[in-house]
């Protein structure tokens, strides 16, 4: 087994165990880097939706950073990680080596936080208590930055969706800029530029919510 394709049939079977067992958020992904082509190590995979890889894909970053530094143990348990389109994943990574100490392939292991994310919104947003909309004020934000005042407005308004961004539809997103705009954030310069990386949307269609949104409040 001193060759990615001599693991195969050792960890093949693992890694259907594993996405079988935990679900189909959880993707196990094994990559050849014994040849040092970062575009195409993916030579097996389960789940492969989770992060939209399929085999022939390519490395991620941290496998660029092993290669760099290939000598330290890079072997790492329950760290974060983050899709293309903004879901975070909970991941784990073990490297294997080959008879001469070079590291041949790696198994990782990703599991998708979004559904675990979406049950805890929704029990925070049952258990949330009620109070007199009359009444309720926000908390004020004493900060010696504006752009940290921003910031947790932005904070406050995504959390009164009771959803991550991941799972937010155009209806969330445009409460967000409501939330913020009643509040004055817009005052602050390149607000909307800020606004809409958060929400993982373009500066041209934040500005577009934006003027739906005090179109209808006139």
């Amino acid at each position: 087994m001193s060759t990615p394709q001599g693991l195969l049939p050792t960890l093949e079977p693992i890694m259907k165990a594993i996405a079988a067992a935990v679900g189909p958020h959880c993707e196990v992904v094994l990559h050849d880097l014994s040849k040092r082509d970062v575009e195409r190590t993916i030579v097996a995979i389960e789940n492969g939706h989770v992060t939209g890889r399929a085999v022939g894909g390519p490395s991620t970053n941290r496998g660029l950073e092993l290669l760099r530094r290939e000598a330290e143990d890079h072997d790492e348990y329950g760290y974060k990680g983050r899709t293309g389109d903004g879901r975070e994943l909970r991941s784990s990574s073990v490297y294997f080596r080959g008879a001469d100490g070079h590291v041949i392939a790696a198994l990782c292991i990703n599991v998708d936080l979004t559904p675990l994310q979406a049950a805890r919104a929704a029990l925070d947003a049952a258990l949330r208590p009620a109070v007199d909309d009359a009444t309720a004020r926000d908390e004020e934000v004493f900060a010696s930055d504006i752009s940290e005042v921003l910031e947790k407005l932005i904070d406050g308004a995504i959390e009164q969706t009771g959803k991550t961004v991941a799972l937010m539809n155009r209806e969330d997103r445009l409460s967000v800029l409501t939330f913020l705009d009643e509040r004055g954030a817009f005052f602050v310069k390149r607000a909307v530029d800020r606004v809409a990386r958060r929400l993982n949307i373009s500066r041209v269609t934040a500005y577009n919510y934006l003027e739906q949104i005090r179109a209808t409040a006139s």
